[in-house]
């Protein structure tokens, strides 16, 4: 669908909606911070847009959205710029709109165990302030210190405790949005239960930003837990620490954490973190698994059980955490370890996922087709959600191997994933370097329901075009 370019006449009218001081052009703006908003943590992707709004009301969302959608004009909604799959790149140029100033929390309703909020808080900021009132949210994907809330709804993003506790979308109430004709709503009620016709809040989380913008979110909320052990689990056949992930599940167990970490991964981390780490030669991958609750008597039993599933399999000494301090250094090796990667070397990361049972088959499948295609691949993830880290690594390989070489083992990959029973994405999403896969993990049925969702949504496409599809 071809887009009309930006006029000055535009920007003039955009800056009486924001302000000069919010509408940035690559003439007006600092050029580090302009072309900053142009990338992601993708790959070294880059894409220019036209113009960066900055609102800071739902109002000034929906008056741009309808000059946008009058005049054709593509627009790409971003948060913190964390994502891993292309999602916030203006590829199209256009608007890009900032949700950095929706910044705040709104309220904290301790009552009913709920929290109103807007999408530009920091992650790990909301978790803080309700913690602080001994309340808990538990979606923390590895980058909640720096990414925003509106970013994790639109990947429904996970995290290690989602094991336990289930991903984004399983948080959320309800939702304003603005649509692109500038139209704003609520897509439910701050219920617990809805049965009132389509859900349009859980067809809003995981879109991805091309359904419409969040300007709030009322999410649930859960008593904090108290307590908590962590235990650092080596192994010396990679294998065996993916097979003992679906063991201690079977065993009746069920962690707040359960993380995989071959031994590079750990490795690469803990010297980016310079946090000293004593890694056997024998030692090839590692478990990192986490248990909390109310009652610390009833953890230490647990942990028991958990010891007593890994005495079966070929596990080196256990480093039982016993201080906070080092509690927060394996964590912070396990949250790291895509800013490790990426500090070696430029890579591509695939967010697969299968059945936890299946996660062996996987880790081998893939270590299978990276020798048959002469990649390198560091792999990490939530092992207990069967959601494994691909970093395909590019060291040495050719610029007609990264672009075009990969694309038939990646697409290998994803298919083993399916077969599996698993699928192309856990939390990542889709956005721009997925889309040309996903026929193998949906029917062009599936793909013709999505597409006219979205014309529903977007007759003129202009939310965050070239995404997904």
């Amino acid at each position: 669908m071809p887009f009309n370019a930006l006029t000055p006449e535009l920007v003039s009218a955009f800056e009486q909606i924001v302000t000069p001081a919010h509408a940035l052009t690559a003439a007006t703006a600092d050029a580090q911070q302009y072309e900053a908003y142009g990338r992601d943590h993708t790959e070294d992707f880059h894409f220019a847009p036209d113009v960066v709004l900055r609102p800071g009301t739902p109002e000034e969302v929906s008056a741009i959205m309808k000059l946008c959608h009058e005049h054709r004009v593509p627009v790409t909604a971003r948060g913190a710029g964390t994502g891993l799959s292309g999602g916030a790149l203006p590829i199209h140029n256009g608007v890009v709109l900032s949700m950095e100033r929706f910044n705040k929390i709104l309220k904290i309703d301790e009552r009913n165990l709920q929290a109103t909020v807007e999408p530009g808080v920091v992650t790990e900021a909301f978790q803080n302030a309700v913690k602080e009132v001994g309340l808990f949210y538990p979606p923390d994907p590895a980058s909640k210190g720096s990414c925003f809330l509106g970013g994790n709804l639109s990947q429904s993003s996970g995290g290690p405790k989602a094991v336990k506790y289930g991903t984004t979308r399983d948080y959320v109430l309800n939702l304003q949005v603005v649509l692109p004709n500038g139209d704003i709503i609520w897509t439910g009620a701050n219920t617990l239960k809805y049965a009132t016709g389509y859900n349009l809040t859980q067809l809003m989380v995981g879109s991805e930003g091309t359904l419409g913008i969040i300007t709030k979110a009322v999410f649930r909320l859960l008593p904090y837990p108290q307590q908590n052990i962590l235990m650092l689990v080596p192994f010396r056949q990679e294998a065996q620490a993916a097979e003992a992930v679906s063991a201690v599940f079977r065993a009746g167990i069920i962690p707040s954490g359960m993380e995989f970490m071959e031994r590079e991964a750990i490795a690469w981390s803990s010297d980016y973190l310079k946090i000293p780490l004593t890694l056997p030669e024998d030692i090839t991958a590692h478990l990192l698994i986490e248990l909390d609750g109310q009652d610390l008597d009833e953890l230490y039993k647990e942990a028991e059980q958990v010891y007593g599933v890994l005495e079966k399999y070929d596990v080196g000494e256990i480093l039982l955490a016993d201080t906070a301090g080092q509690k927060d250094d394996l964590w912070k090796i396990r949250r790291n370890i895509g800013n490790s990667v990426r500090y070696n070397s430029v890579y591509k990361e695939e967010d697969t996922v299968v059945p936890r049972a299946e996660l062996p088959t996987l880790l081998k499948g893939v270590k299978e087709i990276g020798a048959r295609y002469g990649f390198k691949s560091v792999c990490y993830g939530h092992a207990g959600d069967g959601n494994l880290h691909v970093n395909i690594i590019r060291g040495e390989l050719s610029d007609e191997q990264w672009n075009v070489g990969l694309r038939q083992p990646i697409s290998e990959i994803f298919e083993l994933c399916v077969k599996l029973g698993g699928t192309i994405s856990g939390e990542h999403g889709i956005g721009l370097v997925q889309k040309p896969f996903m026929h193998i993990a949906l029917a062009e049925a599936n793909l013709n329901i999505m597409r006219g969702i979205k014309q529903v949504f977007d007759p003129h496409g202009i939310l965050n075009p070239g995404k997904i599809f």
